[in-house]
């Protein structure tokens, strides 16, 4: 059963883990390889939470994005689920970054910074940079809609 807090990006593995084992890596090849088992360890969003309020608009592929806010605990839940791997692993990034956090502190966080960190953009054909600003741009949306 879907649960999405059981979803540990951003707990477990952070946005610092991530950027070192990226520095360790060689080749973006086998950066790629890497971003990809990252998303493998998402788990699939059940077809009845694959609606149009949930996709995000933007991407190359079909992704979706569902958030739960626990309000005692001020914290945003993230799942981001797409039709494409390599989606999937930059979404796990994005979760890396952002899951589990407060809405301000997503709302702060400076995501542009990150991902020229790990000289993520650069590596992206344009409209995959761009699908990946969209889901950024949902999640925070979501996160300032939470704390206005």
């Amino acid at each position: 059963m879907f649960d999405i807090h059981n979803i540990t990006l951003g707990e477990k593995i952070t946005a610092e883990d991530i950027s070192e084992d990226l520095e360790f890596l060689d080749d973006w090849e086998e950066r790629y390889r890497y971003i990809i088992d990252l998303g493998k360890q998402l788990p699939e969003l059940p077809d009845e939470l694959k609606t149009e309020d949930r996709f995000v608009r933007g991407c190359q592929s079909q992704v979706w994005l569902e958030t739960d806010y626990d309000s005692d605990a001020d914290t945003l839940y993230m799942a981001v689920d797409s039709d494409a791997l390599i989606v999937k692993g930059l979404a796990a990034i994005v979760l890396a970054a952002l899951n589990r956090q407060s809405p301000q502190a997503i709302h702060d966080y400076d995501m542009d910074a990150f991902f020229d960190r790990i000289d993520l953009l650069n590596h992206l054909s344009p409209t995959r940079g761009n699908g990946l600003r969209a889901m950024v741009g949902k999640i925070k949306q979501q996160a300032q809609s939470l704390t206005a």
